[in-house]
């Protein structure tokens, strides 16, 4: 699946409370809190040396892309979009030698 599929398939089940008006705040909102989530099961594993299955951790990270596809529609961007720009930074770091590091603009 292409991610800008992904995407006009994900923008079929949003849903958002009327209270939060939709849009990126919801979305970031619960982005930052899937994520928090994926964090906690990893936490188990180092924690408790307890096996997490792998089905858990794909479910985790699909309500990550999730409420990341709509963040990005949201801004009107597409998944496609993130990922082309993003390898291109990251390729640049790598070219430049600051793939380490903290900033974004390194």
């Amino acid at each position: 699946m292409e991610f800008n599929e992904y995407q006009e398939k994900a923008k079929e089940t949003s849903m958002y409370p009327d209270k939060l008006d939709g849009g990126f705040f919801y979305t970031a909102l619960a982005l930052s809190g899937e994520v928090g989530e994926l964090l906690n099961k990893i936490k188990k594993i180092a924690r408790d040396n307890i096996q997490i299955k792998r089905e858990e951790i794909i479910s985790e990270l699909g309500d990550i892309l999730w409420y990341l596809s709509e963040t990005a529609r949201n801004f009107n961007i597409s998944l496609e979009e993130v990922a082309e720009y993003n390898l291109k930074k990251i390729r640049s770091r790598k070219e430049r030698g600051t793939l380490q590091g903290s900033g974004d603009n390194r």
